[in-house]
């Protein structure tokens, strides 16, 4: 449409005197037929006009494609107007019309060395325009000539064309060589032509990361920074990009390139400006930092990032994204420049929150008095979701300069004394930070804090009141009241409160026991017996069972000294930030996310990576270590937990019980399993928190309830051991299971041919293994097999190989080798395939079905974390449970087979004598399968619970456990 819409404002300027909203007038009847007539007159006004005619259908979406051979007869013309709406004609119609398309191919060679530049140039990119495979054959050699033509327009032009002839038919563009003629105009006297060719080859790289293509090397860099200066802005971006993908040997010549490109932080184009800081951003990395010109050139990138924010408020957002980037990485760019992200009164939300939050990482304390001004004034705005940031960066200045921190608490209780109920919450929450970071400082506010505990009815509030009033317990004369007024609602608290006040209790009882021995057993029992929510259940069976068993241990982890926490508490993960500093200027540094996250199918996204810093010793990663290096890059800073995080790390905690005297009753029904929501929370004691942190204390405090999971009671070998090794029991896997042959085609339906057979997956590969049988009284002969579309793509990956004639009564064992990549239609049931198998006799057809554990892939074993966040990710609604009736074998004989067909153990726990599996597998389309297997000792019945985003594929995997155990 963009191809038309040019095309069609150039027309403008050989239009006729009248204007051409006649063309869109609606005709009366038989219109195809007369516009045929005009477009076959003699007269060129005539014809001229009727192509109009037919281009304005075309664009108010008429079809008019039966005027094809007709329009494609106007193309001989020297009129250079109506030669461009032919083409535009074609261009659209050309795909639904391939045979005639071919019909303008001897115009398109003719074109391609007219005199006219021009008409050249257009020929050429129209050719680019038409995707239609059975022409592009054609246009190579008319190509091929447009490259080395003597106009740069035409040159300029057919480089975009290569790279269009590219998507189309890769291997055809190679074989004829054109890529190297596009390397050839990387060094073209035309800055514009040398703007495309790199354009173009980006564009092929991107599709083929490890062509090296674009085979970077100073000569080539010279050459580019040469065309930088000349070229349009568009030409520019394509040639700044190009530059920030290239690695300068040592710090000189990055230098060097700077200096070349530093000019371009003055253009007009803000992409230009933004694609320069880009390049400068990365290369000033080789810089050493005592170097004069590395202070000149942080100097240098303050004033265009500041000039930014003066455009259009979109912009100076996308402005503000990238600089919020910048100043992660290089806070000193910017720190004399507060003032322009101060808000003004009329800037739209989205850029007020976005100078807030770059006003934050820039605060220090030679400018923290003016912001804390402002961020006051900000918190009596009448925008409540500014406000609530606002209050929310107050307390953020606090942990960031210790010296403003009286000053931000001042603040925060003068807001609080304003008594707007969301004022008054986001204080609380921010001040509970700032208690975390100043222990012992500011303890005095409490009081004013417990004023205004009944005005909160937000979670977030809620919880971090009630962790203060646990965490200062000793202080507060009344803190087991004010407690146990949040205990008379809990069940109609959130979670985030419920585990919140759970923990604060226990703290209370630790610090005070005498006085609260009945309310901790009353919190413990409302978290463990009257709860449905595993996270809050978990904690507090962890709780019951230290202050049973060993008060003083329950006191050194509950009301252990809590570590600082950080300044920062938003940073983006380092080397996310090297990535996203390499896409400053494109979506990604709008997003914050790496392309991988949300270009579809992006086969050609590599992760990129700023090179190492002048001295630090810090080698320049290569290509294809991307992925190591993402494995054990730099841990990220220490962040105030989010209450996510808030579950202690059980992995990190020996789960073996200490041994205690006296009989433990044994679990009761008292809490269905069935009831628990499958890995929702539960697994999060599994998969890592923080224990929160509370105290405990007490004497005589009895054994844990009887709905205590027997797993706490158990010993427990090792803890990380049983969790996540399974090396307790678990041997290697066995083999994949394969089902037995079945009769497939039957004798008496087949001419006398029968065939059984199954289906294996060997070594990764699947196979179709057959017995063809021969119970008639001919040879049979020219055997051969074809599969019909199926739901996963299965195709035989060779021909039938029966090497000899199949004579009566003979049978022969054939083994036929299966991929996934043939056509896809959903069948039903889903695992069905329809074969005919064709000899010397006739055309024989069946239907069988596969076991879906074949297309079980070897890499189906999850992380961990991602298992967590998957499960939770999926909806409830896509979850699906079987019974799996008259099973024998225990939880690691269970996971033993299963992992032979490709089924995953990722965690394996015990609840109450059940031992609970958490399972992946992957199908070979890509689609993830999550299970959760109980096995419960002494039970012939295993329940297995399934979770997809592909729900319909659940019955199929459930029958492929079935087929797994029953084998």
């Amino acid at each position: 449409m963009q191809e038309w819409a040019n095309q069609l404002c150039e027309n403008r300027q050989f239009g006729s005197k009248m204007t051409d909203s006649k063309y869109f007038t609606t005709t009366k009847k038989g219109e195809i037929f007369e516009l045929k007539a005009e477009l076959n007159s003699d007269k060129k006004e005539k014809k001229k006009e009727a192509v109009k005619k037919v281009i304005a259908s075309m664009t108010v979406g008429k079809d008019v494609s039966a005027l094809f051979p007709d329009v494609v007869n106007c193309m001989q013309t020297d009129n250079l107007e109506l030669k461009k709406l032919v083409y535009l004609y074609l261009m659209n119609y050309a795909k639904s019309q391939p045979d005639m398309a071919i019909m303008a191919v001897n115009t398109f060679v003719k074109d391609c060395e007219d005199p006219n530049p021009l008409i050249r140039a257009l020929a050429v990119r129209t050719m680019g325009c038409i995707r239609v495979d059975k022409i592009t054959e054609y246009l190579c050699e008319p190509l091929r000539k447009c490259l080395k033509d003597e106009d740069p327009y035409v040159r300029k032009t057919a480089a975009v064309c290569v790279a269009k002839l590219h998507d189309i038919n890769a291997q055809l563009v190679e074989d004829q060589g054109f890529l190297d003629t596009l390397k050839d105009l990387i060094s073209d006297s035309n800055p514009m032509v040398v703007a495309n060719a790199v354009a173009a080859l980006s564009e092929i790289a991107e599709s083929h990361p490890n062509s090296n293509l674009l085979d970077l090397n100073p000569q080539t860099i010279n050459k580019l920074l040469t065309a930088l200066n000349e070229c349009t802005e568009w030409g520019q971006i394509f040639i700044l990009d190009c530059l920030a993908n290239y690695t300068p040997r040592d710090d000189r010549e990055s230098q060097s390139i700077c200096e070349r490109v530093t000019p371009r932080l003055s253009h007009a184009n803000s992409a230009v400006v933004l694609s320069a800081v880009k390049v400068l951003m990365k290369f000033m990395e080789m810089l050493p930092k005592d170097l004069d010109y590395y202070g000149t050139l942080l100097k240098k990138l303050a004033p265009p990032l500041v000039t930014l924010l003066s455009a259009e408020p979109e912009l100076q957002y996308v402005a503000l994204r990238n600089i919020n980037l910048i100043v992660q990485r290089r806070p000193e760019i910017l720190k004399h420049e507060m003032k322009v992200f101060f808000v003004k009164y009329n800037d739209p939300i989205y850029v007020k929150l976005e100078k807030l939050d770059i006003m934050i990482r820039l605060a220090s304390q030679a400018n923290i008095a003016q912001v804390l001004a402002e961020l006051k004034e900000y918190a009596t705005e009448v925008d409540v979701d500014f406000v609530r940031k606002a209050v929310r960066a107050i307390g953020r200045c606090a942990i960031k300069v210790e010296q403003s921190a009286e000053r931000c608490v001042s603040t925060l209780l003068d807001l609080i004394q304003t008594k707007v109920n969301y004022v008054v919450q986001e204080a609380i929450v921010v001040i509970k930070d700032i208690f975390r970071k100043y222990p012992n400082k500011y303890e005095s506010v409490i009081a004013t804090l417990c004023e205004n505990l009944d005005s909160l009815d937000e979670p977030e509030a809620r919880a971090a009141m009630i962790w203060i009033v646990g965490e200062y317990a000793e202080r507060i004369d009344n803190a087991d009241e004010l407690l146990e007024s949040f205990l008379e609602g809990f069940h109609d608290e959130s979670t985030q409160v419920q585990l919140q006040l759970l923990t604060a209790i226990v703290k209370l009882f630790l610090k005070k026991p005498t006085e609260t021995q009945e309310l901790v057993q009353q919190v413990l029992s409302l978290a463990t017996q009257d709860s449905d929510n595993p996270d809050l259940r978990d904690r507090g069976y962890i709780y019951w069972r230290l202050l049973s068993t060993d008060p003083v241990a329950a006191k050194e982890v509950v009301l252990a000294e809590k570590p600082l926490i950080s300044e920062e508490t938003d940073l983006i993960e380092p080397t996310l930030l090297e990535e996203l500093i390499c896409h400053i200027g494109t979506l990604a540094s709008v997003y914050h996310k790496p392309p991988s996250a949300f270009v579809e199918g992006s086969r050609g996204v590599q992760h990129k990576r700023l090179p190492g810093s002048a001295g630090s010793g810090e080698s320049v990663e290569s290509p294809d270590t991307g992925s190591t290096a993402a494995a054990v890059s730099e841990a990220p800073p220490a962040v105030i937990p989010s209450q996510g995080d808030l579950l202690g790390d059980l992995l990190n905690l020996d789960l073996t019980p200490p041994t205690t005297t006296g009989p433990i009753p044994p679990p009761s029904s008292g809490m269905q399993m069935g009831a628990m929501d499958l890995l929702g929370g539960g697994l999060d004691s599994l998969l890592g928190g923080d224990l929160g942190g509370s105290p405990a204390m007490g004497t005589g405090f009895g054994v844990p309830p009887a709905a205590m999971p027997a797993s706490f009671s158990a010993p427990v070998s090792s803890g990380l051991d049983d969790l996540f090794d399974l090396g307790g029991g678990v041997g290697m896997p066995m083999g994949a299971y394969s089902p037995p042959k079945t009769v497939w085609l039957p004798a008496m339906k087949a001419k006398g041919l029968e065939i059984s057979g199954t289906f294996a997956r060997r070594a990764g590969v699947i196979q179709m293994e057959m017995t063809l049988t021969n119970k008639a009284m001919s040879v049979m002969t020219d055997f051969a097999i074809q599969f019909n579309r199926n739901s996963f793509g299965l195709a035989p990956a060779g021909p039938l190989q029966v090497l000899t004639p199949l004579s009566p009564n003979q049978s022969i064992e054939v083994t036929l080798p299966l991929n996934t990549v043939g056509p896809v239609m959903k069948m039903e049931p889903l695992n069905n395939l329809q074969v005919a198998v064709k000899n010397n006799i006739d055309v024989f057809y069946f239907s069988c079905q596969y076991p879906i554990s074949m297309l079980f892939v070897e890499d189906g074993k999850m992380e961990r974390q991602v298992f967590l966040a998957t499960w939770k990710d999926i909806p409830n609604e896509n979850e699906s449970q079987f019974q799996i009736k008259d099973c024998h074998l225990n939880s690691d004989a269970a996971s033993n087979k299963l992992q032979g067909s490709n089924i995953f153990t990722i965690a394996k726990r015990t609840v109450e004598g059940q031992d609970m599996l958490y399972q992946s597998m992957k199908l070979t389309n890509g689609i993830w399968v999550l299970a959760e297997l109980r096995v419960q000792t002494g039970n012939p019945n295993y329940t297995v619970s399934l979770k997809c985003r592909a729900p319909e594929v659940s019955q199929c995997v459930f029958q492929g456990y079935e087929a797994v155990f029953k084998n």
